[in-house]
């Protein structure tokens, strides 16, 4: 391994937040660039020291950030033959370190390395086997002699986890200190290892987690980083294994650093290595819910030697082909009589013939109680609708055999706006999914409200839920039991009624000329050619300022609700519900997907404060999504935003109106130069750091100038949002009247 941190071209252009072709550039135009210290020549790598300090020398960084600098020292202390990630277990225990024991490493914190490199090592182990009982260092693999970047890398550790909180403002879901630090280092290395990685996005983990309730114990059979565990409270007994001892260790580490830091131990959580077909970790366990994004297509899953294992029902062995329906039967297996099992899986696992005798033997048994077609985006592979097989291991007595299938895979946001265009549409409108556009508040108020309803009904023995067309229908297991058992939700869906006659596409169509009429001459809203931007005449160059800076001026304040994955506690250990605008009387909470939209708030505060704690919006403030992407919005002076709670993944900007125009802030963050060299790197859905957002220096004249432009081109993309969500409704719903012969094409 290098003894000095290295960073590639495509690093170096991270750090300077701009493109790869520009540090070719500098490479090529500037001699005293430094010199390739390693690597090979198509991708050679830099020393850290010597990029900083001519990044530093022309003006691209003012300092490298501390994040970076500690990623590079954990990427120094990994071995090119071993696993890339060991080196976030080492890191991991440190933090564990901090995050249980604060005090004793205050006391190590100035000792002499010579005594820091026995003494801290010892600390760690200690604080393992307090958090995870005598075997607490066997999973991890811990040295007993640390070395000087190991120490240096301690010490950039600390300073890393007081950075990141607390956040002024943040709940204990907001992810702070210790465990905010570790995750920031996990979303390093998942950047870092894409093709590698897939982990399950933390709002399908929670998605998960809500189908399953508040189970005592929940177990992961193929955990990979624990997204799916770490949407359950601490409070639950969580279980793992994974085929990778490293993810193991790593999933273990990070479910104890977002345990509360006073909860003694060992804690509620164990996490085993090993293949869990081949090698099952738990074999004479069963827990009350198995969840699971199992790994998909594989060939080599142990057919051959698994073919008198005692998990296949009825000797039935899955078929080579069908590993995902092996790995259904291991979650069943899994699973204690009345337990609930519930898993992603591939579309093509409901359909593909070679599978098609053991969904008949789930169909007979009463196991499986529900599959739900998810749009695509919800999670990796992003470009595939995915489905959610939910199944209940059979006890004596159950004799309910019917299964709901449901189609949610219009739950995406398609516009701006899309609530515009809603009116007379039934069910989940047909949209075409895709990462970072699902609607996770309505996918989730549409999943859990007809799960929850066919579920109560089954364990109840009450009438299943009314089919609701286009969206779900309850369907007798035998109806299903045919030549293909086809388990599609698309083909047994009842088909969405189509929009009325004439005259409700009439009103449509008269609707959409008001809104097109209304929509203001794109040449107004363009500044004259040549005007520089808020500025005045013969004035000189406009300057910067930071967020940062302006809010030790006191001119901003900033709040933030967690800019993570899922956190220790998932939405509803929050006290949030997805029920919709108004319900349940609570205090409305405004989400990211919310503020994309354009949309009213889509989640209620039932219980406790929100991720930001006691924060709420005012008029004026302005909400800011914690992944950039262009999209900013001022709390107007009336409406539901007014008193909101925030969702996670939110940045509240509280200006003071006598030195910041909120409109003038707002519309910088909506800009492409606003954000894109504060973001962690080039892309439009960057992890910003907001305190490094620049803002030009404007008097307070100028800015409500360039704020009311800002206001004007905003109000315009929210009118051409609505009107292109309503066209897409008038022309489906004229589509649809005509292929089903509610309307007869014109005579001409």
């Amino acid at each position: 391994m290098p003894d000095r941190p290295e960073v590639t071209a495509v690093e170096i252009a991270r750090l300077a937040g701009v493109g790869r072709a520009a540090v070719s550039n500098w490479r090529r135009r500037h001699p005293d660039f430094p010199r390739p210290v390693g690597g090979t020549d198509a991708s050679p790598t830099f020393a850290l020291a010597e990029v900083d300090s001519w990044l530093r020398a022309q003006g691209k960084i003012a300092e490298l950030p501390l994040l970076e600098r500690t990623w590079q020292l954990v990427d120094t202390l990994r071995d090119p033959a071993g696993h890339p990630a060991a080196p976030l277990v080492e890191a991991g225990a440190l933090l564990l370190l901090l995050h249980r024991a604060p005090g004793r490493w205050a006391a190590l914190a100035d000792q002499p390395d010579t005594r820091l490199a026995l003494a801290l090592p010892r600390a760690v182990a200690d604080t393992a086997v307090d958090a995870f009982g005598p075997d607490g260092t066997r999973l991890l693999g811990l040295p007993g002699l640390l070395g000087s970047t190991q120490l240096d890398l301690a010490r950039l550790l600390a300073a890393l986890a007081a950075e990141a909180g607390p956040v002024a403002g943040s709940g204990a879901a907001g992810m702070t200190g210790p465990a905010g630090a570790y995750e920031q280092l996990l979303t390093r290395h998942a950047e870092a290892n894409t093709r590698q990685l897939s982990p399950t996005p933390p709002e399908a983990a929670e998605l998960l987690a809500a189908v399953a309730g508040v189970p005592a114990t929940v177990l992961d059979p193929a955990v990979g980083l624990g997204a799916v565990l770490l949407a359950h409270p601490p409070t639950t007994g969580r279980y793992g294994q994974d085929v990778d001892p490293v993810a193991a260790a790593l999933t273990q580490l990070r479910l104890a650093l977002h345990a509360p830091a006073d909860e003694p131990g060992p804690l509620p959580l164990e996490l085993r290595a090993g293949d869990s077909l081949r090698a099952d970790g738990y074999p004479r366990d069963t827990f009350e819910a198995v969840l699971c994004q199992p790994p998909y297509n594989e060939r080599d899953w142990g057919h051959d030697e698994l073919q008198f294992d005692a998990r296949w029902p009825g000797g039935l062995v899955p078929p080579r082909g069908e590993s995902e329906l092996a790995w259904v039967l291991h979650c069943l297996a899994r699973t204690r009589p009345g337990g609930l099992a519930a898993l992603l899986l591939p579309p093509t696992v409901a359909t593909r013939r070679s599978g098609r005798r053991v969904r008949a033997e789930l169909l007979r048994s009463g196991a499986l109680r529900a599959v739900i077609a998810l749009p695509a985006g919800a999670a990796p592979p992003y470009g595939v609708p995915l489905h959610l097989w939910v199944l209940r291991a059979p006890e004596p007595g159950d004799d309910f055999r019917q299964v709901l299938l449901l189609d949610a895979g219009g739950a995406a946001s398609a516009s701006p706006a899309s609530s515009a265009g809603s009116a007379g549409a039934s069910g989940a409108a047909g949209v075409e999914g895709g990462r970072g556009r699902v609607d996770w508040p309505g996918l989730r108020r549409t999943v859990l409200a007809a799960w929850r309803g066919f579920d109560l009904a089954a364990r109840e023995g009450r009438p299943v839920p009314a089919d609701v067309p286009g969206v779900h229908r309850a369907v007798a297991a035998i109806d299903l039991l045919d030549d293909e058992t086809d388990l599609s939700p698309a083909r047994h869906v009842p088909p969405a009624v189509p929009l009325g006659g004439a005259a409700e596409l009439a009103h449509l169509g008269s609707r959409l000329a008001e809104l097109l009429a209304g929509l203001a001459d794109p040449a107004a809203l363009l500044a004259e050619a040549g005007a520089e931007p808020g500025a005045e005449p013969g004035a000189g160059p406009v300057g910067v300022v930071t967020i940062g800076e302006l809010v030790r001026a006191g001119a901003l304040e900033v709040y933030s609700s967690g800019t993570g994955g899922a956190g220790a506690t998932g939405i509803e250990a929050t006290g949030i519900e997805a029920t919709g605008t108004g319900a349940g009387g609570g205090t409305l909470v405004v989400t990211d997907q919310d503020l994309a939209a354009g949309a009213e708030p889509s989640a209620v505060l039932t219980t406790g404060t929100g991720p930001a704690g006691d924060v709420r919006t005012r008029p004026g403030d302005v909400l800011v999504p914690a992944l950039g992407g262009g999209t900013a919005r001022v709390v107007p002076a009336e409406g539901p935003l007014v008193g909101a709670a925030l969702g996670r993944h939110l940045h509240l900007l509280r200006p003071d109106p006598t030195a910041l125009d909120p409109e003038f802030l707002a519309g910088q963050f909506r800009s492409t130069a606003g954000t894109r060299r504060a973001a962690s790197h080039a892309t439009t859905t960057a992890r910003l750091d907001i305190r490094r957002v620049e803002l030009p220096r404007l008097p307070l004249p100028a800015q409500r100038r360039l704020g009311a432009a800002f206001a004007r081109l905003a109000a315009f993309d929210t009118a051409l949002g609505r009107a292109a969500a309503l066209g897409r409704t008038l022309v489906q719903g004229a589509t649809d009247a005509l292929a089903t012969g509610v309307l007869a094409p014109p005579a001409d």
